[in-house]
């Protein structure tokens, strides 16, 4: 198999037109690594790529799982592994970009849970302790036994929150001690890592700006319509960038101007632990935007991702 091209980034550094062109350079097909991607219905407030943006480019593992649906890094990995087969036997060059930072790395470094995290009777107890208590109580739970994990997880995130539990109290570690030892493994796919970077001001400005896009284009009905649909407030597609922030709005507790106000700052937030995630990775080429052009910056990722294919 080709190796893997990498393409990772903070949330509105332009990780999907650089991808697209890209894969045109290099017969290359896309697969998708964001968490919220996976859903269908969640486009607007996902960015995800419209069929006129993709350009004919072939993409993989968006609009693949319905929201009301249970989605883990697991079945992520091993649909990856599926796709990834594809592309081989067809010669084609896959490239795994997105800003979900623990998608990509079970991807190239593998899945390390074992079957034995997954224990009904615990996970029982754990959603009636959420019932009773609250989420909040289960997240300052999970707090206390792995707080790395805790700190990158919403209080709301109650699905994510229950696993990450059953994983410490099925396994003895924490969930956070997995992902460190899963990093530090040797990787189950060759791959050719690049990173996309702008100056922080740029950056958020841009984030702004795409959030008044979304709002343009539609995204509070989008919202309304998933709540329509039966979604609950607490599911994990709901508590997506773009989701959360107009819940409370539709509940009445603020008005629609600090709904946008509240997502913008949660994006900017959010691009900020992106970085610190991808940051740890030593093996990654960065590239800044500010200073390149797209097509500049195209033309180096290719003449560099050739050059390691033959190495």
């Amino acid at each position: 198999m080709r190796p893997i091209l990498v393409i990772v980034g903070p949330t509105a550094v332009g990780k999907t037109e650089l991808a697209i062109e890209v894969a045109e350079e290099v017969d290359g097909e896309i697969i998708s690594a964001d968490s919220m991607q996976v859903y269908r219905g969640l486009d607007i407030g996902t960015a995800k790529p419209t069929e006129e943006e993709r350009r004919g480019v072939p993409h993989h593992l968006l609009d693949i799982v319905d929201p009301k649906d249970e989605f883990s890094v697991a079945d992520y990995q091993a649909m990856v592994e599926e796709v990834l087969a594809d592309l081989a036997a067809r010669d084609k060059t896959p490239i795994l970009t997105g800003g979900t930072g623990l998608y990509i790395q079970a991807v190239l470094q593998g899945f390390v849970f074992s079957p034995e995290g997954k224990d009904p009777e615990l996970r029982s107890r754990l959603e009636d302790m959420a019932d009773a208590e609250g989420n909040k109580a289960l997240h300052a739970q999970l707090a206390q036994v792995d707080p790395e994990t805790a700190r990158r997880l919403h209080p709301n995130d109650r699905r994510r929150i229950i696993r990450a539990l059953e994983v410490f109290y099925s396994t003895g570690q924490p969930l956070s001690q997995h992902l460190k030892m899963q990093r530090e493994g040797g990787p189950r796919h060759r791959s050719v890592k690049f990173g996309l970077i702008r100056n922080r001001a740029r950056l958020y400005e841009r984030i702004n700006t795409r959030v008044d896009l979304m709002m343009e284009a539609g995204l509070l009905d989008e919202v309304k319509g998933l709540l329509e649909q039966g979604l609950s407030d607490d599911s994990t597609a709901m508590q997506a960038l773009g989701y959360k922030e107009f819940v409370g709005y539709l509940r009445g507790e603020y008005d629609l101007e600090e709904a946008v106000r509240l997502l913008k700052r949660d994006t900017r937030r959010y691009a900020k632990r992106q970085l610190t995630w991808f940051r740890r990775d030593k093996e990654i080429i960065w590239l800044d935007l500010d200073r390149l052009s797209i097509r500049d910056a195209v033309h180096k990722i290719v003449a560099i991702y050739w050059r390691n294919f033959h190495i």
